[in-house]
């Protein structure tokens, strides 16, 4: 696929129950430069035992992810798996993929023509809101750069998912036992290896919209658990990655 001939929609992930976010699914259907449908995200009040039970075991992959997912992470993989379903279903050639508490910037259009002039079937594009990830360069126009990071950065908030890459990611994740981004790191496992377009050209603002829809409160001791087992849980990713590239 290139050019004008690809097929392109965006799918803005939208928990139904989120009043508040509403005004900005409705901006972005304005300013997005492809066509955009909403897609209903999994309500975690509306999941079940027999639901997670499906989808969710733990400790499938080395590293074990130390952390046992939440409702509202369970049922924020399952929105990502819905719009993959999306793709592959509607015979896109991509899908655009972003969440409803993302603004975009006044590059965006600019960036985003690039990825989807550099985009195929097999790619997975991150949209990262900050500049963290490193990596070989694959194309560049003047400061827009597409790279291919050594290690996967986290982040969920927008991309550019290619119909084989949806197939690939649907069929990796019949069951997981970790977030969605988190999952998406492991390249290895998923035989999809996300792409990076810099310079960042989405702001997550869910904050502005009345906070996270995912994040957890945690006790004190859960807390302190958390701050010791994410680096050493993020050091193994890293040397993993590495090992993969080398």
């Amino acid at each position: 696929m290139n050019g004008s001939e690809k097929t392109i929609k965006a799918l803005i992930i939208h928990l139904g129950r989120a009043d508040e976010r509403q005004i900005q699914v409705e901006l972005l259907e304005r300013m997005l430069p492809c066509p955009a449908m909403v897609l209903r995200a999994v309500d975690s009040l509306d999941l079940d035992d027999k639901t997670i039970f499906q989808f969710y075991r733990k400790q499938l992959y080395r590293p074990f992810y130390p952390f046992a997912l939440s409702k509202n992470e369970i049922a924020c993989f399952l929105s990502h798996r819905r719009a993959w379903q999306k793709i592959v279903d509607e015979g896109m050639d991509a899908g655009f993929i972003i969440e409803d508490d993302v603004a975009l910037d006044e590059r965006f259009d600019e960036v985003f023509r690039f990825a989807v002039e550099k985009a195929n079937e097999e790619s997975f594009i991150r949209f990262p809101f900050r500049v963290r990830e490193t990596g070989k360069i694959i194309a560049e126009k003047g400061d827009i750069k597409l790279i291919r990071p050594t290690e996967i950065g986290l982040g969920q908030v927008a991309q550019l998912v290619g119909c084989n890459a949806a197939r690939k990611l649907l069929d990796a994740t019949a069951t997981f036992d970790r977030p969605v981004d988190t999952t998406e790191q492991l390249y290895w496992k998923t035989g999809v290896h996300p792409q990076v377009v810099l310079p960042p050209v989405v702001r997550e603002i869910s904050k502005k919209l009345g906070g996270s829809t995912i994040k957890s409160k945690h006790s004190f001791f859960g807390h302190l658990y958390r701050e010791i087992a994410r680096p050493l849980y993020r050091h193994r990713i890293k040397v993993l990655s590495k090992r993969q590239e080398g």
